[in-house]
Protein backbone atom coordinates (compact mmCIF):
# COMPACT_ATOMS: atom_id res chain seq x y z
CA UNK A 1 0.00 0.00 0.00
CA UNK A 2 1.26 3.47 -0.89
CA UNK A 3 0.23 6.62 0.94
CA UNK A 4 1.04 10.02 -0.55
CA UNK A 5 0.63 12.66 2.12
CA UNK A 6 0.87 16.45 2.06
CA UNK A 7 0.99 19.11 4.72
CA UNK A 8 -0.52 22.42 3.55
CA UNK A 9 0.44 25.75 5.06
CA UNK A 10 3.84 26.74 6.42
CA UNK A 11 6.51 24.03 6.68
CA UNK A 12 4.82 22.41 3.71
CA UNK A 13 5.96 18.90 2.82
CA UNK A 14 5.01 15.89 0.70
CA UNK A 15 5.67 12.35 1.92
CA UNK A 16 5.40 8.87 0.43
CA UNK A 17 5.08 5.82 2.66
CA UNK A 18 5.21 2.50 0.82
CA UNK A 19 4.46 -0.77 2.61
CA UNK A 20 5.43 0.71 5.95
CA UNK A 21 8.65 2.37 4.76
CA UNK A 22 9.29 6.10 4.42
CA UNK A 23 10.30 6.45 0.77
CA UNK A 24 10.76 10.22 0.96
CA UNK A 25 9.72 13.39 2.71
CA UNK A 26 10.33 16.43 0.51
CA UNK A 27 10.00 19.73 2.39
CA UNK A 28 9.29 22.87 0.44
CA UNK A 29 11.82 25.08 2.23
CA UNK A 30 14.68 22.90 1.01
CA UNK A 31 16.43 23.87 -2.23
CA UNK A 32 16.69 27.51 -1.09
CA UNK A 33 13.00 28.31 -0.77
CA UNK A 34 11.99 30.60 2.12
CA UNK A 35 12.16 29.02 5.55
CA UNK A 36 8.78 27.68 6.70
CA UNK A 37 7.30 28.10 3.20
CA UNK A 38 4.14 26.52 1.82
CA UNK A 39 4.08 23.83 -0.86
CA UNK A 40 5.10 25.18 -4.29
CA UNK A 41 4.26 23.92 -7.82
CA UNK A 42 7.96 23.05 -8.15
CA UNK A 43 7.72 20.64 -5.22
CA UNK A 44 4.57 19.03 -6.63
CA UNK A 45 6.35 18.37 -9.92
CA UNK A 46 9.37 16.94 -8.11
CA UNK A 47 7.14 14.56 -6.17
CA UNK A 48 5.24 13.47 -9.28
CA UNK A 49 8.57 12.67 -10.94
CA UNK A 50 9.38 10.38 -8.00
CA UNK A 51 6.09 8.46 -8.05
CA UNK A 52 6.23 5.10 -9.80
CA UNK A 53 2.46 4.64 -9.79
CA UNK A 54 -0.77 6.22 -8.62
CA UNK A 55 -0.88 5.98 -4.81
CA UNK A 56 -3.60 3.98 -3.08
CA UNK A 57 -4.32 6.78 -0.61
CA UNK A 58 -3.90 10.54 -0.77
CA UNK A 59 -3.66 11.92 2.77
CA UNK A 60 -3.92 15.60 3.71
CA UNK A 61 -2.95 16.99 7.10
CA UNK A 62 -5.77 19.06 8.48
CA UNK A 63 -5.10 22.81 8.35
CA UNK A 64 -6.84 26.19 8.20
CA UNK A 65 -7.82 28.78 5.59
CA UNK A 66 -5.76 31.57 7.12
CA UNK A 67 -2.78 32.27 9.33
CA UNK A 68 -4.30 31.26 12.68
CA UNK A 69 -5.49 27.91 14.01
CA UNK A 70 -9.02 29.22 14.67
CA UNK A 71 -9.63 30.06 10.99
CA UNK A 72 -11.97 27.91 8.88
CA UNK A 73 -10.72 24.34 8.52
CA UNK A 74 -9.07 22.66 5.56
CA UNK A 75 -10.50 19.11 5.59
CA UNK A 76 -10.03 17.70 9.13
CA UNK A 77 -8.79 21.04 10.47
CA UNK A 78 -6.30 21.95 13.15
CA UNK A 79 -7.58 20.67 16.50
CA UNK A 80 -8.77 17.24 17.60
CA UNK A 81 -6.95 14.17 18.88
CA UNK A 82 -9.65 11.51 18.51
CA UNK A 83 -10.25 9.26 15.51
CA UNK A 84 -13.81 10.57 15.10
CA UNK A 85 -12.32 13.69 13.48
CA UNK A 86 -10.99 11.63 10.52
CA UNK A 87 -12.32 12.26 7.01
CA UNK A 88 -12.36 9.40 4.50
CA UNK A 89 -13.89 9.37 1.04
CA UNK A 90 -13.13 8.26 -2.54
CA UNK A 91 -11.85 10.75 -5.11
CA UNK A 92 -10.77 10.75 -8.76
CA UNK A 93 -6.98 11.15 -8.88
CA UNK A 94 -5.47 11.39 -12.39
CA UNK A 95 -8.25 9.19 -13.71
CA UNK A 96 -7.97 6.64 -10.91
CA UNK A 97 -10.23 6.04 -7.92
CA UNK A 98 -8.24 6.49 -4.70
CA UNK A 99 -9.06 7.03 -1.04
CA UNK A 100 -8.78 10.57 0.31
CA UNK A 101 -7.85 10.62 3.98
CA UNK A 102 -7.52 13.57 6.35
CA UNK A 103 -6.90 13.83 10.07
CA UNK A 104 -6.16 16.85 12.21
CA UNK A 105 -2.94 18.76 12.54
CA UNK A 106 -2.96 17.85 16.23
CA UNK A 107 -3.02 14.13 15.41
CA UNK A 108 -0.21 14.60 12.87
CA UNK A 109 2.17 15.62 15.65
CA UNK A 110 1.16 12.70 17.87
CA UNK A 111 1.29 10.05 15.16
CA UNK A 112 4.62 11.18 13.68
CA UNK A 113 6.37 10.92 17.04
CA UNK A 114 4.75 7.55 17.78
CA UNK A 115 5.51 6.05 14.36
CA UNK A 116 9.15 7.16 14.33
CA UNK A 117 9.91 6.20 17.96
CA UNK A 118 12.11 3.14 18.53
CA UNK A 119 9.57 1.15 20.56
CA UNK A 120 7.22 -1.48 19.09
CA UNK A 121 3.54 -0.86 18.49
CA UNK A 122 1.68 -1.59 21.70
CA UNK A 123 4.20 0.18 23.94
CA UNK A 124 2.22 2.66 26.01
CA UNK A 125 3.61 6.18 25.85
CA UNK A 126 3.00 9.66 27.09
CA UNK A 127 3.07 12.36 24.42
CA UNK A 128 3.84 16.03 24.85
CA UNK A 129 2.73 18.23 21.97
CA UNK A 130 3.94 21.79 22.38
CA UNK A 131 3.97 24.06 19.39
CA UNK A 132 2.67 27.48 18.32
CA UNK A 133 -0.89 26.86 19.51
CA UNK A 134 -1.06 23.52 21.34
CA UNK A 135 0.51 22.74 24.71
CA UNK A 136 -0.88 19.45 26.03
CA UNK A 137 -0.07 15.99 27.39
CA UNK A 138 -1.62 12.79 26.00
CA UNK A 139 -1.36 9.06 26.55
CA UNK A 140 -1.27 6.41 23.81
CA UNK A 141 -2.43 3.00 25.03
CA UNK A 142 -1.53 -0.46 23.75
CA UNK A 143 -4.20 -0.27 21.04
CA UNK A 144 -2.95 3.14 19.84
CA UNK A 145 -5.92 4.98 21.29
CA UNK A 146 -5.07 8.59 22.10
CA UNK A 147 -6.37 10.16 25.30
CA UNK A 148 -5.75 13.80 26.12
CA UNK A 149 -4.62 14.10 29.74
CA UNK A 150 -4.45 17.88 30.12
CA UNK A 151 -4.14 21.17 28.28
CA UNK A 152 -1.24 22.89 30.04
CA UNK A 153 -0.64 26.16 28.19
CA UNK A 154 -2.25 27.78 25.17
CA UNK A 155 0.14 29.08 22.49
CA UNK A 156 3.44 28.05 24.14
CA UNK A 157 5.47 28.53 20.97
CA UNK A 158 3.78 31.79 20.01
CA UNK A 159 4.22 33.17 23.52
CA UNK A 160 7.85 32.14 23.62
CA UNK A 161 8.59 34.05 20.40
CA UNK A 162 6.36 37.00 21.40
CA UNK A 163 8.75 38.03 24.17
CA UNK A 164 11.48 38.59 21.58
CA UNK A 165 9.12 40.88 19.65
CA UNK A 166 8.57 43.06 22.71
CA UNK A 167 12.30 43.57 23.24
CA UNK A 168 13.27 43.99 19.58
CA UNK A 169 13.17 47.69 18.48
CA UNK A 170 12.95 46.56 14.84
CA UNK A 171 9.89 44.32 15.29
CA UNK A 172 6.56 45.54 13.83
CA UNK A 173 3.88 46.62 16.29
CA UNK A 174 0.78 45.20 14.54
CA UNK A 175 -1.25 42.26 15.81
CA UNK A 176 -0.58 38.91 14.22
CA UNK A 177 3.14 39.49 13.68
CA UNK A 178 5.32 36.45 14.30
CA UNK A 179 8.79 35.68 12.98
CA UNK A 180 9.41 31.93 13.30
CA UNK A 181 13.17 32.50 13.53
CA UNK A 182 12.82 34.49 16.75
CA UNK A 183 12.31 31.38 18.88
CA UNK A 184 15.72 30.00 17.92
CA UNK A 185 17.38 33.38 18.45
CA UNK A 186 15.84 33.72 21.89
CA UNK A 187 16.98 30.22 22.81
CA UNK A 188 20.54 31.24 21.90
CA UNK A 189 20.34 34.49 23.88
CA UNK A 190 19.06 32.67 26.98
CA UNK A 191 22.40 30.86 27.06
CA UNK A 192 24.10 34.19 27.88
CA UNK A 193 21.96 34.86 30.95
CA UNK A 194 23.45 35.67 34.33
CA UNK A 195 21.75 33.96 37.23
CA UNK A 196 19.71 36.24 39.47
CA UNK A 197 16.44 36.17 41.36
CA UNK A 198 13.39 37.23 39.41
CA UNK A 199 12.45 40.90 39.89
CA UNK A 200 8.86 42.32 39.95
CA UNK A 201 9.13 43.77 36.41
CA UNK A 202 10.29 40.39 35.04
CA UNK A 203 7.59 38.51 36.93
CA UNK A 204 4.85 40.85 35.71
CA UNK A 205 5.83 40.62 32.05
CA UNK A 206 6.21 36.83 32.16
CA UNK A 207 2.81 36.38 33.81
CA UNK A 208 1.11 38.88 31.51
CA UNK A 209 2.32 37.00 28.42
CA UNK A 210 1.56 33.53 29.76
CA UNK A 211 -1.97 34.54 30.77
CA UNK A 212 -2.88 36.10 27.41
CA UNK A 213 -5.55 34.32 25.38
CA UNK A 214 -4.88 33.86 21.64
CA UNK A 215 -1.88 36.14 21.92
CA UNK A 216 -1.37 36.73 18.19
CA UNK A 217 -5.00 37.78 17.72
CA UNK A 218 -5.47 39.71 20.94
CA UNK A 219 -2.15 41.47 21.47
CA UNK A 220 0.59 43.52 19.87
CA UNK A 221 3.88 44.72 21.32
CA UNK A 222 2.37 48.18 21.99
CA UNK A 223 0.25 46.57 24.71
CA UNK A 224 3.50 46.21 26.68
CA UNK A 225 4.86 49.73 26.11
CA UNK A 226 4.87 50.42 29.85
CA UNK A 227 7.23 47.51 30.51
CA UNK A 228 10.91 48.43 31.01
CA UNK A 229 11.68 45.62 28.55
CA UNK A 230 9.80 47.28 25.68
CA UNK A 231 12.36 47.84 22.88
CA UNK A 232 15.18 47.24 25.37
CA UNK A 233 17.26 45.52 22.68
CA UNK A 234 17.60 41.80 22.23
CA UNK A 235 21.34 41.77 23.03
CA UNK A 236 21.01 43.70 26.28
CA UNK A 237 22.02 41.73 29.34
CA UNK A 238 18.64 42.44 30.93
CA UNK A 239 16.84 40.77 28.05
CA UNK A 240 19.19 37.78 28.05
CA UNK A 241 18.44 37.28 31.75
CA UNK A 242 14.70 37.64 31.12
CA UNK A 243 14.80 35.19 28.18
CA UNK A 244 16.22 32.48 30.43
CA UNK A 245 13.66 33.12 33.17
CA UNK A 246 10.81 33.12 30.68
CA UNK A 247 12.05 29.83 29.25
CA UNK A 248 12.19 28.36 32.76
CA UNK A 249 8.66 29.61 33.52
CA UNK A 250 7.18 27.88 30.45
CA UNK A 251 9.02 24.64 31.15
CA UNK A 252 7.98 24.66 34.80
CA UNK A 253 4.28 24.76 33.91
CA UNK A 254 4.63 21.49 32.00
CA UNK A 255 7.13 19.93 34.41
CA UNK A 256 4.90 20.57 37.45
CA UNK A 257 2.01 18.72 35.84
CA UNK A 258 4.20 15.85 34.64
CA UNK A 259 5.80 15.37 38.04
CA UNK A 260 2.43 15.28 39.77
CA UNK A 261 0.34 13.27 37.30
CA UNK A 262 2.49 11.16 34.94
CA UNK A 263 3.40 8.34 37.28
CA UNK A 264 3.59 5.23 35.08
CA UNK A 265 7.33 5.37 34.22
CA UNK A 266 6.71 4.88 30.50
CA UNK A 267 8.45 6.67 27.59
CA UNK A 268 7.69 10.28 26.68
CA UNK A 269 7.35 11.30 23.04
CA UNK A 270 7.86 15.01 22.27
CA UNK A 271 6.45 16.69 19.19
CA UNK A 272 5.69 20.22 17.99
CA UNK A 273 8.10 23.05 17.22
CA UNK A 274 9.04 23.49 20.88
CA UNK A 275 10.65 20.06 20.57
CA UNK A 276 13.53 21.86 18.81
CA UNK A 277 14.46 23.59 22.08
CA UNK A 278 17.49 21.62 23.24
CA UNK A 279 17.48 23.19 26.70
CA UNK A 280 13.94 21.96 27.40
CA UNK A 281 14.69 18.52 25.92
CA UNK A 282 17.71 18.17 28.17
CA UNK A 283 15.63 19.11 31.22
CA UNK A 284 13.07 16.43 30.32
CA UNK A 285 15.89 13.94 29.95
CA UNK A 286 17.27 14.85 33.35
CA UNK A 287 13.88 14.89 35.08
CA UNK A 288 13.78 11.08 35.59
CA UNK A 289 9.98 11.17 35.33
CA UNK A 290 9.92 8.92 32.26
CA UNK A 291 11.58 5.63 31.37
CA UNK A 292 12.99 7.23 28.20
CA UNK A 293 12.58 10.24 25.89
CA UNK A 294 12.19 10.37 22.10
CA UNK A 295 12.04 13.44 19.87
CA UNK A 296 11.93 12.89 16.09
CA UNK A 297 14.27 14.94 13.86
CA UNK A 298 11.22 16.76 12.45
CA UNK A 299 9.10 17.57 15.52
CA UNK A 300 7.93 20.84 13.98
CA UNK A 301 5.31 21.04 11.22
CA UNK A 302 7.77 19.65 8.66
CA UNK A 303 6.96 16.24 10.16
CA UNK A 304 3.18 16.63 9.86
CA UNK A 305 3.00 15.01 6.41
CA UNK A 306 4.68 11.93 7.88
CA UNK A 307 2.28 11.90 10.83
CA UNK A 308 -0.81 12.07 8.62
CA UNK A 309 0.56 9.39 6.28
CA UNK A 310 1.07 7.11 9.27
CA UNK A 311 -2.41 7.94 10.55
CA UNK A 312 -3.83 6.88 7.17
CA UNK A 313 -1.77 3.68 7.20
CA UNK A 314 -3.07 2.90 10.70
CA UNK A 315 -6.66 3.63 9.69
CA UNK A 316 -6.57 1.19 6.76
CA UNK A 317 -4.18 -1.50 8.01
CA UNK A 318 -3.88 -1.19 11.79
CA UNK A 319 -0.12 -0.63 11.46
CA UNK A 320 1.08 2.55 13.22
CA UNK A 321 4.85 2.15 12.86
CA UNK A 322 7.19 2.82 9.94
CA UNK A 323 10.79 2.19 8.99
CA UNK A 324 12.56 5.44 8.20
CA UNK A 325 15.87 7.18 7.65
CA UNK A 326 16.70 10.75 8.57
CA UNK A 327 18.26 11.24 5.11
CA UNK A 328 14.96 10.80 3.25
CA UNK A 329 14.86 14.28 1.75
CA UNK A 330 15.44 15.27 -1.86
CA UNK A 331 18.59 14.18 -3.75
CA UNK A 332 21.18 16.80 -4.71
CA UNK A 333 20.66 18.38 -8.14
CA UNK A 334 23.73 18.39 -10.39
CA UNK A 335 22.34 21.07 -12.70
CA UNK A 336 25.75 22.28 -13.95
CA UNK A 337 29.07 20.54 -14.51
CA UNK A 338 31.48 23.47 -14.67
CA UNK A 339 32.83 24.98 -11.45
CA UNK A 340 34.30 28.41 -12.27
CA UNK A 341 36.86 29.57 -9.73
CA UNK A 342 37.33 26.14 -8.15
CA UNK A 343 39.73 23.29 -8.90
CA UNK A 344 38.35 19.77 -8.65
CA UNK A 345 40.12 16.79 -7.00
CA UNK A 346 39.02 13.27 -6.03
CA UNK A 347 37.74 13.22 -2.45
CA UNK A 348 40.45 12.30 0.04
CA UNK A 349 39.06 12.41 3.58
CA UNK A 350 42.52 12.82 5.09
CA UNK A 351 43.18 15.82 2.85
CA UNK A 352 39.85 17.40 3.83
CA UNK A 353 40.61 16.84 7.52
CA UNK A 354 43.99 18.55 7.10
CA UNK A 355 42.38 21.51 5.33
CA UNK A 356 39.83 21.89 8.12
CA UNK A 357 42.55 21.76 10.78
CA UNK A 358 44.28 24.50 8.78
CA UNK A 359 41.13 26.60 9.29
CA UNK A 360 39.52 26.04 5.90
CA UNK A 361 35.73 26.42 5.94
CA UNK A 362 34.11 23.91 3.59
CA UNK A 363 30.60 23.02 2.49
CA UNK A 364 29.87 19.28 2.67
CA UNK A 365 27.22 17.62 0.48
CA UNK A 366 26.46 13.90 0.46
CA UNK A 367 23.41 11.86 -0.56
CA UNK A 368 19.88 13.07 0.10
CA UNK A 369 18.81 15.99 2.29
CA UNK A 370 18.06 15.52 5.95
CA UNK A 371 14.40 15.66 6.99
CA UNK A 372 13.63 18.35 9.55
CA UNK A 373 15.43 21.67 10.06
CA UNK A 374 18.80 20.46 11.38
CA UNK A 375 21.82 19.88 9.13
CA UNK A 376 22.99 16.41 10.13
CA UNK A 377 26.03 15.91 7.92
CA UNK A 378 24.56 15.83 4.41
CA UNK A 379 23.96 19.57 3.81
CA UNK A 380 26.52 21.09 6.16
CA UNK A 381 29.21 23.71 6.50
CA UNK A 382 32.17 22.24 8.39
CA UNK A 383 35.14 23.85 10.12
CA UNK A 384 37.55 23.40 13.01
CA UNK A 385 35.97 23.40 16.51
CA UNK A 386 38.85 24.86 18.52
CA UNK A 387 38.93 28.64 18.09
CA UNK A 388 36.11 31.05 18.86
CA UNK A 389 37.14 32.99 15.76
CA UNK A 390 35.76 30.13 13.62
CA UNK A 391 32.31 30.59 15.14
CA UNK A 392 32.52 34.31 14.36
CA UNK A 393 33.56 33.57 10.77
CA UNK A 394 30.70 31.09 10.35
CA UNK A 395 28.18 33.69 11.56
CA UNK A 396 29.60 36.22 9.09
CA UNK A 397 29.36 33.67 6.29
CA UNK A 398 25.75 32.93 7.23
CA UNK A 399 24.95 36.63 7.67
CA UNK A 400 23.50 36.18 11.12
CA UNK A 401 23.93 37.60 14.61
CA UNK A 402 27.18 36.90 16.44
CA UNK A 403 25.34 35.51 19.48
CA UNK A 404 24.16 32.53 17.40
CA UNK A 405 25.95 29.30 18.39
CA UNK A 406 27.44 26.68 16.06
CA UNK A 407 26.81 23.03 16.83
CA UNK A 408 29.33 20.18 17.09
CA UNK A 409 29.15 16.89 15.23
CA UNK A 410 30.97 14.05 17.01
CA UNK A 411 31.60 10.34 16.61
CA UNK A 412 29.04 8.55 18.76
CA UNK A 413 31.65 6.22 20.25
CA UNK A 414 33.76 9.17 21.45
CA UNK A 415 31.10 11.54 22.74
CA UNK A 416 31.65 10.74 26.43
CA UNK A 417 35.31 11.77 26.06
CA UNK A 418 34.39 15.37 25.25
CA UNK A 419 30.91 15.89 26.71
CA UNK A 420 28.93 14.92 29.80
CA UNK A 421 26.82 12.61 27.65
CA UNK A 422 27.01 8.85 27.17
CA UNK A 423 24.30 7.98 24.66
CA UNK A 424 23.36 8.82 21.07
CA UNK A 425 22.08 12.28 20.13
CA UNK A 426 21.67 11.81 16.37
CA UNK A 427 19.30 14.71 15.64
CA UNK A 428 20.99 17.64 17.43
CA UNK A 429 18.22 18.07 20.01
CA UNK A 430 19.98 18.06 23.41
CA UNK A 431 22.35 20.44 25.25
CA UNK A 432 24.99 18.52 27.23
CA UNK A 433 27.98 20.32 28.74
CA UNK A 434 31.50 19.96 27.38
CA UNK A 435 34.18 18.38 29.54
CA UNK A 436 36.93 20.42 27.89
CA UNK A 437 37.35 24.13 27.15
CA UNK A 438 39.29 23.37 23.96
CA UNK A 439 36.11 23.21 21.86
CA UNK A 440 35.58 26.97 21.95
CA UNK A 441 33.85 27.27 18.59
CA UNK A 442 31.03 24.88 19.48
CA UNK A 443 30.29 25.63 23.14
CA UNK A 444 28.02 28.29 24.56
CA UNK A 445 29.08 30.59 27.38
CA UNK A 446 27.76 28.04 29.90
CA UNK A 447 29.82 25.27 28.21
CA UNK A 448 26.75 23.55 26.74
CA UNK A 449 26.56 22.38 23.11
CA UNK A 450 23.70 21.31 20.87
CA UNK A 451 25.51 18.14 19.96
CA UNK A 452 24.95 15.65 17.14
CA UNK A 453 26.44 12.18 17.45
CA UNK A 454 26.94 9.97 14.42
CA UNK A 455 28.00 6.40 13.66
CA UNK A 456 28.94 4.65 10.40
CA UNK A 457 25.56 3.00 10.01
CA UNK A 458 23.92 6.43 10.03
CA UNK A 459 26.42 8.37 7.92
CA UNK A 460 29.56 6.60 6.74
CA UNK A 461 31.17 9.52 4.89
CA UNK A 462 31.08 12.02 7.75
CA UNK A 463 32.35 9.32 10.14
CA UNK A 464 35.40 8.68 7.93
CA UNK A 465 36.12 12.41 7.95
CA UNK A 466 35.79 12.59 11.74
CA UNK A 467 38.14 9.63 12.13
CA UNK A 468 40.73 11.36 9.93
CA UNK A 469 40.34 14.62 11.85
CA UNK A 470 40.87 12.76 15.12
CA UNK A 471 44.15 11.27 13.83
CA UNK A 472 45.68 14.73 13.38
CA UNK A 473 43.91 16.73 16.11
CA UNK A 474 43.03 14.27 18.86
CA UNK A 475 39.33 15.17 18.58
CA UNK A 476 36.59 13.49 16.53
CA UNK A 477 34.57 16.72 16.63
CA UNK A 478 33.85 19.36 13.97
CA UNK A 479 31.75 22.51 13.73
CA UNK A 480 28.60 21.68 11.81
CA UNK A 481 26.03 24.22 10.67
CA UNK A 482 23.43 24.20 7.92
CA UNK A 483 24.35 24.99 4.32
CA UNK A 484 21.87 27.69 3.38
CA UNK A 485 21.39 31.27 2.29
CA UNK A 486 20.01 33.56 5.01
CA UNK A 487 16.34 32.86 5.64
CA UNK A 488 16.28 29.92 3.21
CA UNK A 489 16.23 26.16 3.43
CA UNK A 490 19.21 23.95 2.63
CA UNK A 491 21.04 24.52 -0.65
CA UNK A 492 20.33 21.54 -2.87
CA UNK A 493 21.78 22.26 -6.32
CA UNK A 494 25.28 22.64 -7.71
CA UNK A 495 24.57 26.03 -9.27
CA UNK A 496 23.39 27.53 -5.97
CA UNK A 497 26.22 25.88 -4.04
CA UNK A 498 28.80 27.55 -6.30
CA UNK A 499 26.95 30.85 -6.01
CA UNK A 500 26.99 30.56 -2.21
CA UNK A 501 30.66 29.51 -2.07
CA UNK A 502 31.72 32.50 -4.19
CA UNK A 503 29.42 35.03 -2.54
CA UNK A 504 30.19 33.96 1.04
CA UNK A 505 33.90 33.28 0.36
CA UNK A 506 34.06 29.61 1.34
CA UNK A 507 37.45 27.96 0.88
CA UNK A 508 35.80 25.15 -1.02
CA UNK A 509 33.23 22.38 -0.92
CA UNK A 510 32.78 18.63 -1.18
CA UNK A 511 30.05 17.10 -3.34
CA UNK A 512 29.82 13.32 -3.18
CA UNK A 513 33.23 11.99 -4.33
CA UNK A 514 34.82 15.29 -5.34
CA UNK A 515 36.62 18.08 -3.48
CA UNK A 516 36.51 21.58 -4.95
CA UNK A 517 39.09 24.12 -3.73
CA UNK A 518 38.97 27.84 -4.45
CA UNK A 519 41.67 28.73 -6.99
Amino acid sequence: MEVLSLKPGHDGALTLIKNGYLEFCFENEKNSYDRNSEISPDLFITVLENLEKIPDIVAVSGWVKGFHSIDRPVLAGYFGHKSDSIINRTINFFGHSVDLFSSTHERSHIMSAYAMSPWPQGQECYVLVWEGNIGAFYKIDGDVNIVKLADILEDPGNKYAFLYTIADPNAPIHKGYLDFSNAGKQMALAGFAKQSSICPHESKLINDILNKKSILLSSCKMDFIESPFYNIGIESQAFKNLAAKFSDAIFEKFHTYAQSHLKENIPLLISGGCGLNGDWNTKWKESSIFSDIFIPPCPNDSGSAIGTAVDAQFYYTGEAKIEWNVYSGAPFIMDISHTPGFSCFPLDHAQVAKLILDNYILAWVQGNCEIGPRALGNRSILCSPFNESMRKKINIIKDREQFRPVAPICLEKDVCQYFYWNEPSPYMLFFPKAKTRKLKAVTHIDQTSRIQTVNKKQNKQICILLEEFKKISGFSVLCNTSLNFKGKGFINSMSELIEFAIERKLNGFVVEKNLYIRQ
